[in-house]
Parts: C-alpha cells; structure tokens; sequence
C-alpha cells in the first residue's frame, strides 16, 4: 500500500475496551500512532469529531459479496463500498460462490479480485465439503479466517450432512469453523406438510415454521457436541431462537462463540405481512420473543458477535412466490445504524457494541492489530453521529441490486466517516473510488 495521509480526530468520544472518553487520535501510515487526551500534530487531513463518537470498524465475520459466479447481484467493489458506508471496515466472506470456493486454490483466485476491488480489508472462508478434508488440512492458518460448513443449508456440492465427515471436520481442521446450523430432515418434512396444505400460495409467514426453531436447535446442538468433543474452535453464525442459547457459556475466553445478525435483532414474524420474500433468509426471521432472547443474549455474553450475512438477490428474484423466492437479504449498509436503535433503545451500551462488532470478532478470530483502538495498531475506525437521523432511501442505496429491506426507515444514528487501514473510505454520504482494503491476517 503507498504511504496514505496523516489523520488527525480531534475532539471525539471515543469509545473501546469497555471505557468511553474524550480524545484524539492521530493517524500515520495507515496505523494509530497516539491516543490522547489532547494532540497538537500537523496531519494532513483533520476531521473535527466534537459532538460524535469514534469506534473501531466493524468487523463482519458473515458476508456473501457473490463474485465470482454472481455478478448480477453483487460485486466486490459495490458490495464492499455499501460495507464502508454502513461502518464496516472488515468482512470475511463465504464460499458458496460460483464456482464454490472448496479450494486453496480458488481462494487465492479470490484474494486476487479483492486486491483489486475491495473498499474494506478482507478475508474468505474456506468451504467444506464432503470430499475435500485435505484442502482444508493445508489450510494457512496466518491467511484465511476460517473454514465454513453449511450442516443443513446450501448450494451446490457444501451441505455437509453425513456424520463421519462431520467429525472428521471437527477434528482435524487447524483453523476455526463457522457453521451454518439447520437439520435438512426437519426442514424436508416442514416443507411437505406446507406444500401439501397451500401449494404454491404458501405464504411467507410459513418459513420460520418450515425452518423451525426445532431445525436450528437440533443442529447447533450437534456442532456444539462435536466442538467440545474434538476440542474445535467453533463459532455458530446466525442465531436466530432463544432456545439455541441454552447451548452457548457466558463470557470470554471461550473456543464455542455465537452470532446474532442484523435483521434478527430488528425484524420479527410480524414482519412478513408487509415485507414478504424481501425478509426471507436462512435460518429465517422468527417470533419477537426470540428477538427480544437474542438481546439478552448479546448482553449477558452467550452471544459474541453481531454480524450481517449480507447476501443480495435481485428484486426481480426476491418478488417470486414463496417456493421460488430465494433466501438471503442485503443488510451491510445499515449494520451498524440499525444495532445503534439497540444504544437508543437502551437495550445494549455502545461498550457492548464495540465489543460485539470489533473487540470480539479479533479475539475470535485471532486477526492481526486489528479490532481495537490501540496504538501501533491499522487504524480501522468508524466516526458515527448519534443525534443525527438517516433514513434508508433507493436513492442512497449502493448494494448492486438496488434495495434494502429497511428502505423506509429512518435510523436515529448516521455514520459519518469510516477509515479502512488508515484510509478515509467513506466521508459525509461520499464513498472514495480508491480501493482501501487489505488482506486480514491473523495470530494463530
């Protein structure tokens, strides 16, 4: 990376590590060179922060961008640049691209496209199949985040559903796994009894019944035993029922982590009557007291991290029935203005939200100088002012396809400026066309 501008923040609230105070910051080479209360430094850019709050980037463990094989939905650069406008700094992204990323070599062909497009610094996972233990066994531990296995939803040849491979898997993987957890029988006999009784009028109400809470628990409990059993460093995405946290310790340090995402945090079935196909994902939206379970469960610790599973689809796509409707919504842009609602809401701290987007994401994940203000560390920060409301429009929408599922909303918080690896990415509505990103590393 060429050697970007000096930074300085004056007068923010700065808020890391469980503390919020006031202070600069002072930013050279793309690193955080001071951190005080007062600093008189030449820079050359100033960014006057009085009145609004500085916290490290959010680090997206959960994203699925869909290049290659997908560009129709989305790219690495629009993608990315959405990322930055939401206060995202980080992403790791998933492998069920096309073709699906089950090799070490397909994902250094990813890692090259990301070096040249990507807004926010990056990472991929490595996807798990049935027949590929070796590819991940040389997995490099200090390059790549982690490796996925999709044990009841996927495309192609990932669903991984026979237990020798399973355990296999979780014994022998040298990096950490991220598991998408839904019991495909449960769902297959959900999805006859639905079938059978609407056809093809059933509605979207259906799908948290179809992809129950019973699917979800059955298949988080099998990750769990198969964690503690094989002594794996297992991180459980997307937890969508209050059941599932029975499942999970409180506290940290811990080698069985937990994600709640966005949309499970904001929406609940109520939602369906007026949002549709444009709320269906896996594992789906469920009841307000599942919701309300999650955000207890982010506060007392037996969830880790909130992430997105960012995952256009077209509108044309998403405006099917529900058989053809495909799962997945694009959430990254309002990431962390909607958790915000959670700060206004007095739900949750911005010292929680700090730890849950950044501080915990790079313990998990064991990412290098990154997810902190510290100095000496990639100065990975987002500016955001709390008192200053933004609406979600079509008209500042910069996902490649085009909507939001919160388009109509207006969020109490705004992101103001967002710098990626000591770069302004993203300043007062304006993305910068220059690519920021770096290639995570990590401290394993």
């Amino acid at each position: 990376m060429k050697n970007p501008p000096s930074i300085l923040v004056k007068n923010a609230d700065i808020v890391n590590e469980g503390r919020s105070f006031a202070g600069d910051v002072l930013i050279r080479h793309g690193r955080i060179a001071r951190i005080d209360t007062q600093i008189s430094a030449d820079a050359d850019i100033f960014i006057d922060a009085a009145g609004k709050t500085l916290l490290p980037g959010m680090i997206d463990c959960h994203v699925h961008f869909r290049e290659p094989g997908h560009t129709q939905k989305g790219t690495m650069a629009t993608e990315s640049a959405a990322a930055v406008a939401g206060g995202v700094t980080s992403v790791m992204e998933m492998p069920n691209t096309n073709p699906p990323t089950v090799t070490n070599d397909r994902l250094e062909e990813k890692f090259a496209i990301a070096a040249e497009k990507m807004a926010t610094n990056y990472s991929f996972y490595l996807g798990a199949s049935l027949t590929n233990l070796d590819e991940i066994k040389a997995v490099d531990p200090v390059n790549v985040c982690g490796v996925k296995i999709y044990m009841g939803s996927s495309t192609g040849d990932m669903l991984v559903d026979r237990f020798q491979t399973l355990e296999d898997l979780f014994r022998e993987c040298p990096i950490n796994l991220a598991t998408h957890c839904e019991d495909s029988d449960i769902i297959s006999k959900h999805e006859e009894i639905f079938r059978e009784r609407y056809g093809d009028k059933t509605p979207f109400s259906a799908h948290p019944h179809i992809r129950s809470e019973e699917a979800c628990f059955k298949s988080s409990k099998l990750a769990v035993e198969l964690a503690r059993k094989n002594d794996a460093r297992l991180h459980i995405l997307h937890i969508s029922t209050g059941r599932e946290l029975d499942l999970f310790e409180e506290g940290t340090p811990k080698n069985i982590t937990a994600e709640a995402c966005v949309h499970h945090l904001f929406f609940d079935d109520s939602a369906y009557e007026t949002k549709g196909g444009l709320i269906k994902c896996n594992p789906a939206i469920k009841t307000a007291a599942d919701r309300e379970a999650l955000l207890t469960g982010l506060q007392t610790g037996r969830i880790d991290t909130i992430g997105t599973d960012h995952a256009p689809h077209t509108l044309a796509e998403k405006k099917g029935t529900y058989w053809t409707t495909p799962s997945g919504i694009p959430v990254i842009q309002s990431a962390l203005t909607s958790v915000l609602e959670q700060v206004h809401n007095t739900t949750l701290t911005l010292e929680q939200i700090a730890e849950k987007t950044a501080h915990n994401p790079a313990r998990i994940f064991s990412i290098k100088e990154r997810g902190f203000i510290r100095e000496g560390y990639w100065a990975d920060l987002v500016l955001v002012d709390l008192n200053k409301p933004q609406a979600v429009t079509h008209e500042n929408i910069l996902y490649k396809c085009g909507w939001s599922p919160f388009e109509g909303i207006q969020f109490r918080s705004s992101i103001i400026t967002t710098i990626v690896s000591g770069q302004i990415a993203y300043h007062n509505g304006q993305t910068e066309e220059k690519t920021a990103g770096q290639r995570l590393k990590f401290e394993r």
